[in-house]
């Protein structure tokens, strides 16, 4: 599999080899759906919750007589019937969204994503990229990028750290910037465009070729 190589002038330079071990398998889009929904699952915070009737604050004092009033017949006001009354069967924080899925159908899935994205012609490199941290010079130096013309977001993968780049691209709107070792399907899948930055594309097969 090859990719193509800008320099920071927005000018082909050539092609970079990639491995068919991630770029060029066949898409799985079974594993593809499973591992989406581990990832999503897995980032829900669970926050959410609601209190039944006997946690609710208020008396448990019967709110009426049982017969003679004409209405129905009630007891405490905390009944999830009344305003401020107890939540039957609503969110609790105690509910466990974790998803497990083995370490290599989660790669092989990663690897689906990846390859489908490079049968799209979504994925290219970048030479380097040594500008001033201002984002106005980074945002017209990926427009002038033949990849970008079509694109509407771009994912940029950097080998490392690099604050020149984070910084840059931050404010810039459908852009996200990320490491190599935490590349993941959500984003190989949320964004047309791949731009794998530097040594970040030899970084990414390091990390997830390891056995």
């Amino acid at each position: 599999m090859k990719f193509d190589l800008y320099t920071q002038d927005a000018k082909k330079k050539g092609t970079v080899d990639a491995t068919d071990a991630i770029f060029g398998i066949k898409p799985n889009e079974e594993l593809i759906s499973q591992a989406l929904e581990r990832q999503r699952s897995n980032g829900r915070r669970g926050t959410a919750h609601t209190k039944t009737r006997g946690e609710v604050a208020g008396s448990t004092r019967k709110i009426h007589r049982q017969k003679g009033t004409g209405g129905a017949r009630h007891g405490a006001i905390t009944a999830n019937l009344f305003r401020s009354g107890g939540v039957v069967f609503g969110p609790r924080s105690n509910r466990n969204w974790k998803v497990q899925m083995p370490r290599k159908q989660r790669r092989k899935a990663l690897f689906s994503a990846l390859s489908l994205r490079a049968q799209q012609k979504g994925i290219f490199c970048l030479e380097d990229y040594q500008g001033e941290m201002k984002t106005k010079l980074f945002a017209q130096m990926l427009a002038k990028l033949e990849p970008m013309q079509t694109a509407k977001n771009i994912l940029i993968i950097i080998p490392e750290k690099n604050a020149v780049i984070e910084k840059s691209a931050k404010n810039l709107k459908n852009t996200k910037t990320i490491t190599a070792p935490y590349l993941n399907i959500v984003d190989a899948l949320k964004y047309e465009r791949l731009m794998f930055v530097g040594d970040a594309l030899k970084k990414a097969e390091e990390t997830f070729l390891k056995s």
